[in-house]
């Protein structure tokens, strides 16, 4: 059972691909189809953000260690979600034009920590890796922090893009201001 969880979890995570994919092919994003795709692959960013911090609380949960094993593949597409909600911003949105990217980034804070916040996803794409885990030791688990400074990133992102309905990132907000909650160890605190 638990040798088919994993490829089960990658089959699953590559369905919103599929959903958008589709609804590109077949034309069916609606009357603003580049806004539907922006919207569709940052969403999901954050979704897998949310399940990639919850394999530690359901691990320390349930006492099983399969969660933690499923992080890393669920680290990497958070990546591919990013990635394909930046290309289609920086692509299809502005058709790769440099300049007005640039002063967007300067000027609107929300891409600016959007852009900040997939930076940060890169070193931990690239050291993603067992032998890259072997090579940095301790210094792997530091640099893979860098997800919590990205989670609160891509949740400001999201808030401060919206102009008018603030109910769905604010879930978002706080759903993952509740998972690093969870990781915040009162023991060590209060025993100093």
């Amino acid at each position: 059972m638990i040798k088919y969880f994993k490829p089960s979890i990658f089959v699953l995570s590559t369905i919103p691909f599929l959903i958008i994919s589709y609804k590109i092919i077949f034309n069916k994003l609606g009357p603003e189809p580049v806004k539907e795709i922006t919207h569709f692959t940052g969403e999901w960013t954050l979704i897998f953000i949310c399940l990639t911090l919850a394999m530690s609380p359901l691990k320390k949960l349930t006492n099983l260690n399969f969660w933690v094993r499923v992080r890393r593949m669920l680290g990497l597409f958070v990546f591919f979600y990013a990635s394909l909600h930046l290309l289609t911003y920086v692509g299809i949105d502005y058709r790769f034009s440099w300049q007005p990217i640039f002063d967007d980034v300067v000027k609107k804070k929300y891409i600016f920590v959007g852009f900040a916040a997939w930076l940060l996803l890169i070193p931990l794409t690239l050291t993603s890796s067992q032998k890259m885990m072997l090579l940095l030791k301790q210094n792997w688990k530091k640099l893979h922090r860098l997800i919590y400074v990205i989670a609160i990133l891509g949740s400001l992102h999201f808030v401060w893009l919206s102009k008018t309905i603030y109910f769905k990132p604010l879930i978002y907000f706080v759903i993952i201001t509740f998972l690093l909650f969870l990781r915040i160890n009162f023991k060590r605190i209060f025993n100093k």
